[in-house]
């Protein structure tokens, strides 16, 4: 901890200096990123014919001319998916390091590139809190941690916004998701969220580390609406492909 105080840190995907002593990742790999540039504005998913001129986080008023055939079609319960990374290397590396080896300073770095991509919003339209989406409590006994709550940590940090990871709940322990269709997701998650008591937020963020097909967060969106959560968003830090 001392070491990682008085000394600048150390870029985690080649070893050259950091960005000051908080960003473990140099500026030429931050440039390198895969990013998540042309997307849905509701899902976050690639818009394969979206202009090139279309900006990461345009503003509310440019959002219907940036939403996909499924949010069309079926809108997702949460409101907006804030996602700009796509989950390829090396982000595919870090998410998944940090996930399934316990490596938590790729946590903290991810946390803090997520708070980036979204700092640059007007302070009135950010949510009041944010809700790391929850692991049931075996999984969590099993990994010792959640990967969410290391991803809002940071971002609580930088954008000042209070983390609440107590207001849902995750009631059943479902089968691990990687690998399933759309339709067999949503089929995993029913009632698989519960909101403890009525919501005190009006406008929350959900932070994950990866949407696929968007079916945990829209799970926990509508239980959060039925709870009194007028506005829900998704942050995550990587959009993977829909299969």
């Amino acid at each position: 901890m001392l070491q990682s105080f008085f000394l600048p840190a150390r870029c985690l995907l080649c070893g050259a200096r950091g960005q000051g002593r908080t960003l473990d990742i140099c500026a030429a790999c931050e440039a390198d990123l895969p990013r998540n540039a042309r997307c849905c504005l509701r899902c976050a998913d690639t818009l394969p014919e979206a202009p090139p001129e279309l900006p990461l986080l345009p503003q509310p008023s440019t959002l219907s001319a940036a939403i996909c055939g499924r949010c069309t079609a079926r809108p997702p319960h949460f409101d907006r998916a804030v996602v700009p990374y796509r989950y390829a290397y090396p982000i595919d590396r870090l998410v998944q390091r940090l996930k399934y080896e316990g490596a938590l300073p790729f946590g903290r770095v991810l946390g803090m590139l997520l708070a980036a991509a979204v700092r640059s919003r007007a302070r009135e339209d950010q949510p009041q809190a944010l809700l790391p989406v929850p692991l049931h409590i075996a999984r969590h006994r099993e990994r010792g941690f959640n990967q969410a709550c290391e991803l809002a940590r940071p971002v609580s940090r930088l954008l000042r916004i209070p983390v609440d990871d107590r207001l849902c709940r995750r009631m059943r322990n479902t089968a691990d998701q990687t690998g399933l269709l759309a339709g067999q997701r949503r089929k995993n998650l029913r009632r698989a969220f519960a909101v403890v008591r009525p919501s005190p937020w009006i406008h929350v963020a959900l932070i994950d580390d990866v949407v696929t097909t968007g079916s945990t967060t829209g799970e926990l969106a509508r239980a959060l609406k039925r709870a009194g959560a007028e506005r829900v968003e998704v942050w995550a830090v990587a959009r993977a492909t829909r299969q």
